[in-house]
């Protein structure tokens, strides 16, 4: 059995970082040692644990089944410790220049960033933002390193080991140009299925359904174009006949400045619910409540 007073805490720490960062020099510039003292702490720490922990590859070092096993209990028991020697120093939005990192697709960007921005700008002046789009895996495994605060949207693949709080419920709509034929019509299949179509895929998302759900309403060969990301598609529907199936909310925040018009989806399209996802390792970091607390009171409903 493996006791507590055996383990030599800072040894933990460079086990964390190791894990989070896979290469000796990363690890060691981050905790001011040299790299033969991060190799020494790791071979105490192997000797102790009576297991490998890291294997050399060409990429970097790789964790054993041992060390993916212990790494979300190390990780949460340090980071616990952490807030509980420094709980007097609480996060000061006013003071603090930290900057969050979220995970969310440039839907995300569009909807909820000009809102979280200028409310920043008022009541944490300092604090920066970063957005990442990251693959499925990748965003689980920075989320859960604490690399990534805080994702937002359709995530379904974050669940073992992830809170999560709804923000809202969000349905389909068309998105069209002003001039486009079906603008003056109350939209049926039969006239949706006439026109040609912008498939937004959103890869690593609930929205990657959007081709399927068409497809069981009997649309299946309209899709003139197929985009990985929303960005460019006001653009392209303002100049061409085009349809976009997009949740409303982002139609709202664009159909106005595009000159495009909203029309009720004529397919039976499932609801979505656009949720705020964080690492239980972090469920009392002080700056990561406040923020989860602004973007709730922000945009739930």
């Amino acid at each position: 059995m493996i006791r507590l007073k055996d383990i030599d805490l800072n040894l933990l720490i460079v086990f964390q970082l190791m894990y989070r960062e896979r290469k000796t020099g990363r690890v060691a510039e981050q905790l001011g040692l040299t790299q033969p003292a991060v190799s020494n702490a790791l071979a105490r720490l192997r000797i102790a644990l009576n297991d490998e922990l890291f294997e050399r590859t060409a990429r970097g070092m790789r964790p054993t089944p041992f060390a993916d096993n212990i790494a979300e209990s190390v990780g949460y028991a340090l980071t616990t410790l952490q807030d509980g020697l420094n709980y007097q120093e609480r996060f000061d939005p006013i003071t603090s220049d930290r900057t969050f990192s979220i995970g969310m697709t440039d839907l995300g960007e569009i909807y909820f960033l000009p809102k979280l921005m200028a409310h920043l700008a008022v009541h944490a002046p300092h604090v920066s933002i970063t957005t990442v789009r990251e693959p499925d895996q990748t965003l689980k495994d920075d989320l859960e390193s604490g690399i990534v605060d805080l994702a937002v949207g359709l995530l379904p693949q974050l669940e073992a080991g992830f809170y999560q709080r709804r923000l809202f419920d969000q349905s389909y709509v068309c998105l069209m140009r002003k001039g486009h034929p079906l603008a003056g019509e109350t939209i049926d299949l039969n006239h949706f299925s006439e026109f040609e179509h912008i498939i937004i895929e959103a890869q690593g998302t609930g929205h990657c359904n959007v081709e399927k759900e068409l497809a069981k309403n009997g649309i299946t060969k309209q899709c003139k174009l197929r985009l990985a990301h929303f960005a460019s598609a006001p653009y392209i529907i303002a100049k061409t006949d085009l349809v976009a199936t997009v949740i409303e909310k982002l139609a709202l925040q664009t159909a106005a400045n595009f000159g495009l018009i909203i029309k009720p989806h004529p397919a039976q399209m499932p609801s979505l619910q656009i949720n705020l996802f964080w690492h239980r390792r972090y469920h009392q970091d002080s700056g990561n409540v406040w923020l989860r607390n602004v973007i709730f009171d922000l945009f739930s409903e």
